[in-house]
């Protein structure tokens, strides 16, 4: 997922910045008025500093002082509110940076009616990120590095952060992924179509990649909750194996697999990658090699080059990173890799084909750019978990859990929206050497 702490570079303005300071009006402000310290002045005052700086679309920052007003005075395209409930969030911002500004939400010290426009506003000021990562932030940094490592992809360290976020619960991920059950991007051939019917267009345009026949066994390294593997078993009437490391995701697609009547034509493993053994027709994997990690991926593609037949297809589908931001985003650690995908990282296609070329007989022919069609799926997810927020407490999920999760959602759109993150469908053909 994408790092908006690294953003893309933009080109500094002569212009000089304005500040506007307005009554602060609204309960929504006045229900938290808690005085300000004398450190929390000058958290804000910093901040405000910072902010001054925006030359790309505008902000709004409103607290019980008042409203100041940010980046251009003109109407423009992106435009954002940042409300503070609690001046306490200047002293996150200050002290842990973009970071510190995801916790200070995730307490519930700002809010905003568009808390993707904030962060598309945000993503688009490079500088302005960099000045906030730049103070005191960076004292954090060595810590957060370390406990990064601490969950680097062994086989054990896959198991455990695989677990950590795919096994909260099925009826969790159900209250906003369509029926499919598909936690991936989905491809939107047309604007109106429904959450359901991109993703069925998802695993089509894979299997047509791929070349699918009856006659084929296709190996999926990534089950998720089976929808692909069921999609190309009924649809293209081919074997399939799939392997996760969830047992949740294994316990659910090994139950929908023998109510869709496909047991002998689907067999869901619960096995590490690393371990698969045999030969295959064909191999797809769909979001899953961001969880390998980037000293693992020459293992990942060797083992997937073991595993395939000559002239064998292999359909991925990945997110990435520009190659700009790469280095950077190695040696950090952004709210994702902290909070939601731990030991998680996002590749870029110039490493991908690095670790292809070097370790198999693998070979691209084709790479496809869908990054806008992730964004319109981030934000139909985000929607639906904002319709059933009030199921998703039922089912024992904090507050501050269900801020992380709507900060999420706005976090990743935000990325895809501002080109900060890429997605690709990339199809990989075997030598017949």
């Amino acid at each position: 997922m994408p790092l908006l702490s690294s953003p893309k570079q933009t080109h500094h303005s002569s212009r000089q910045p304005r500040q506007v300071v307005q009554e602060a009006t609204g309960t929504r402000l006045a229900s938290n008025r808690k005085p300000f310290t004398l450190i929390e002045q000058w958290c804000r005052e910093l901040l405000v500093e910072r902010l001054l700086h925006i030359e790309h679309g505008s902000l709004l920052l409103e607290d019980s002082t008042g409203i100041v007003a940010l980046g251009h005075d003109s109407p423009c395209e992106l435009s954002g509110v940042i409300q503070v409930k609690d001046p306490r969030f200047y002293r996150s911002v200050a002290w842990g940076g973009s970071m510190g500004a995801a916790e200070a939400f995730m307490r519930g010290y700002w809010d905003s009616p568009d808390l993707t426009m904030v962060m598309r506003v945000m993503a688009r000021n490079a500088h302005v990120l960099t000045g906030l990562d730049l103070g005191s932030a960076r004292l954090l940094k060595p810590l957060w590095r370390w406990i990064h490592w601490l969950r680097r992809n062994t086989k054990r360290g896959s198991q455990r952060n695989i677990t950590a976020h795919y096994d909260l619960s099925d009826e969790f991920f159900a209250a906003f992924l369509d029926p499919t059950m598909s936690y991936s991007a989905a491809i939107f051939d047309l604007p109106d179509v429904s959450l359901e019917e991109a993703s069925q267009a998802k695993f089509r345009r894979l299997c047509q990649l791929l070349e699918l026949s009856a006659h084929d066994h296709l190996l999926e390294i990534g089950t998720g909750w089976g929808g692909l593997a069921l999609y190309a078993a009924r649809e293209y009437g081919c074997r399939v194996t799939t392997t996760t490391i969830s047992p949740a995701q294994y316990e659910y697609a090994s139950r929908k697999v023998l109510e869709a009547g496909l047991a002998d034509r689907i067999q869901v493993l619960q096995q590490d990658y690393r371990e698969l053994s045999g030969q295959y027709d064909k191999l797809v994997s769909v979001e899953m090699i961001e969880a390998v990690g980037h000293n693992y991926l020459g293992t990942y593609f060797a083992k997937c080059d073991s595993l395939l037949r000559k002239g064998g297809r292999f359909a991925l589908q990945t997110i990435t990173i520009p190659e700009e931001r790469e280095q950077r985003y190695l040696h950090s650690v952004d709210f994702i890799q902290k909070y939601i995908f731990p030991g998680g990282c996002l590749p870029s296609v110039t490493t991908l084909s690095e670790n292809v070329a070097g370790r198999t007989k693998l070979r691209v022919v084709a790479l496809d750019e869908f990054g806008g069609h992730y964004a319109e799926t981030l934000a139909r997810w985000h929607q639906r978990f904002t319709e059933n927020c009030e199921s998703i407490k039922n089912l024992g999920m904090s507050e501050q859990f269900i801020l992380m999760w709507h900060y999420y959602f706005s976090y990743c759109e935000a990325g895809f929206r501002e080109e900060m993150t890429g997605l690709k469908q990339i199809l990989l053909i075997k030598s017949m050497d």
